[in-house]
């Protein structure tokens, strides 16, 4: 059984980024032991987050993680849109803590061109906590496609994300769907990259590029086979 970690910075980037190839993974025959950690608290840059709102925000990916059989939701509570702000080791210490818990041998996280500046801090803090020294059990690593923030930024060799990897996600679309539905005061009206019609879309839009119905894509950042 392989395990898996998802390392997010925010509620809900967990469900856009790869919800419908973990969903897979864990199904599949064999089986797959999954694991979530969000790093920051989410909502508080956009708006004046009251305490409720943060504990709707805590509930509703409780319940998203459930709906895919994620084993159990690990949270950290870093400032939303200022991880900038924080000590990187911090961070890296953070997953390194939640890395040795799960053990896990494959990696999902942030794109390094991504626009959020937790994305890409993010990406960074993984791949500083999971160096590829002696007796390293992260064999594997994926960034991920986020909806209104891969997409979003300027686009340079820097910043430009090219998939190389490509999951069929045909069977689990409907419960990725499901699952970021439960995220209901985070999503927006279509055409927002972020609401529930368009993240199908999308899906529809990467399985056509490799003859699929329906796919997640990735950029592979490390594989030692």
């Amino acid at each position: 059984m392989k395990k898996i970690l998802i390392v997010a910075a925010h509620p809900d980037d967990e469900v856009l980024g790869c919800f419908g190839t973990v969903a897979r993974l864990i199904g599949e025959r064999g089986g797959g032991e999954a694991y979530t950690l969000i790093l920051g608290k989410g909502k508080a840059a956009r708006r004046s987050a009251d305490r409720n709102e943060l504990h709707l925000l805590q509930k509703e990916m409780l319940e998203a993680n459930k709906m895919i059989g994620i084993k159990k939701v690990f949270s950290a509570d870093f400032p939303d849109n200022a991880f900038d702000k924080v000590p990187l080791l911090d961070i890296v210490k953070k997953i390194e803590e939640i890395k040795e818990r799960v053990l896990p041998e494959i990696v999902f996280t942030h794109h390094i061109g991504d626009i959020n500046i937790d994305h890409q801090i993010t990406h960074r803090a993984v791949l500083t906590a999971t160096r590829p020294k002696f007796g390293e059990i992260v064999r594997t690593i994926y960034a991920m496609e986020i909806p209104s923030s891969t997409e979003w930024n300027g686009y340079s060799k820097e910043t430009v994300f090219v998939p190389n990897m490509f999951f069929d996600v045909s069977e689990t679309i409907d419960l990725k769907i499901q699952a970021l539905s439960e995220y209901e005061s985070e999503l927006m009206l279509y055409p927002h990259p972020r609401s529930l019609e368009y993240v199908r879309l999308l899906a529809k839009i990467n399985g056509a590029k490799v003859g699929l119905e329906y796919v997640e894509n990735f950029m592979l950042v490390r594989s030692v086979c």
